[in-house]
């Protein structure tokens, strides 16, 4: 199965203000743009070439693109729009904190409906469809080694990461994904494997498809153990072997989050 990249916008002047944007065309600022670009000269760095490029049609994930990835033309994508906040738009984030429905956000997610906009369960639905169809139809375009490239917004990709783990929607308050992060997901006939999360730096290179002269069909099998990581070919790989032949055998990586000062993860390495 294809390669799911998932990238969120570069903070925006509601970010640096502490508002809850929803879908209001609110725009990067200065560090957005400089945290979109430098997303891109690591994008461009892996030498990887999306098979499609999808997007937010929100202006902000729009100036990402633009900026991250130029000459490649995104396909708008309403699914991955972000969560319709209703009356909560523009509100600040520390007035919004004292509602009786910030808690049901915060510890009971599945059953948040934003007076005047959507349901944070509706928002998490479309999101994980457009992420499954868009694979499928990379998969179809380009084999295994497809790679789409989508560009969200924290929560959308937030929802998408809790069903890639398996984990109910209550729990997706759990996980960060910081302004102008990735995360990358790689689904397989039986499960998705969680392959980067959150990741705000390192080497791209895994992206890039191996060379190689026969292809194998993609594994549902985890690596026992938790494998060697990346840069070791664990038992029954052949010495010489790429990391990303490894990767994309087993389709099974190690994970580690990082928010703010936690590490993040080196090799490929908030609201919206």
């Amino acid at each position: 199965m294809a390669t799911l990249v998932l990238l969120r916008h570069g903070r925006t002047t509601s970010n640096a203000a502490g508002t809850l944007a929803g879908h209001q065309p609110v725009e990067l600022d200065e560090t957005g743009r400089a945290q979109a670009s430098a997303v891109g000269a690591r994008l461009a760095a892996s030498g990887v070439v999306p098979t499609f490029v999808i997007s937010s049609p929100l202006i902000r994930c729009r100036q990402t693109v633009d900026l991250a990835l130029p000459g490649c033309p995104a396909i708008d994508e309403p699914r991955l729009i972000e969560c319709d906040y209703g009356d909560w738009s523009g509100g600040s984030l520390k007035k919004l904190a004292k509602e009786p429905l910030w808690k049901v956000v915060q510890a009971h997610p599945s059953a948040a409906l934003f007076p005047g906009g959507e349901s944070m369960a509706g928002m998490s639905a479309r999101a994980i469809a457009a992420a499954r169809d868009w694979d499928a139809r990379a998969t179809d375009a380009g084999g295994p080694d497809a790679v789409v490239i989508a560009c969200s917004h924290g929560d959308v990709i937030k929802a998408i990461v809790a069903d890639a783990l398996g984990m109910h929607l209550d729990q997706f308050q759990r996980i960060a994904v910081d302004p102008a992060s990735l995360t990358v997901i790689r689904y397989t006939t039986v499960r998705p494997f969680l392959i980067r999360l959150n990741d705000i730096g390192g080497d791209l290179s895994m992206l890039k498809p191996p060379k190689r002269r026969h292809r194998r069909p993609a594994s549902s099998d985890a690596a026992v153990g938790g494998g060697a990581g990346s840069g070791v070919a664990p038992i029954g790989v052949p010495a010489g072997d790429s990391v990303a032949t490894e990767e994309r055998r087993h389709r099974a990586a190690s994970v580690t989050a990082g928010d703010g000062g936690i590490p993040t993860i080196d090799r490929i390495g908030s609201k919206a």
